[in-house]
């Protein structure tokens, strides 16, 4: 089992990721977080993925506010997910450049 799931407080819902793993196409995704999040939820994290998508590329703090609107605070935090945290950006990034090629 993956470390970020053994050290969390909280037992995740496994299955709610594996419904997730389930879904076909870009369309399906979209239905299926509409229904899951609210549209509050849904624009954080999409920004946080377009600055962590700016980060990865090595866009400035200044640049990354600009295009995405994100507080100085989010920007931060999402850098120190890249740096630090369970590798989830670094293993999307791979595979979705892959699926470009």
């Amino acid at each position: 089992m993956n470390k970020s799931l053994k050290n969390n407080k909280k037992d995740r819902n496994i299955e709610m990721y594996e419904a997730i793993l389930t879904l076909e196409t870009v369309e399906e995704c979209i239905r299926f977080f509409d229904d899951l999040c609210s549209v509050t939820e849904l624009r954080a994290m999409e920004q946080r993925y377009h600055v962590a998508m700016l980060l990865n590329q090595g866009h400035i703090y200044n640049s990354i506010l600009e295009q995405t609107g994100a507080s100085s605070a989010t920007i931060s935090r999402v850098n120190r997910s890249l740096m630090y945290g369970a590798d989830g950006y670094e293993i999307a990034f791979k595979r979705l450049e892959e699926k470009k090629k």
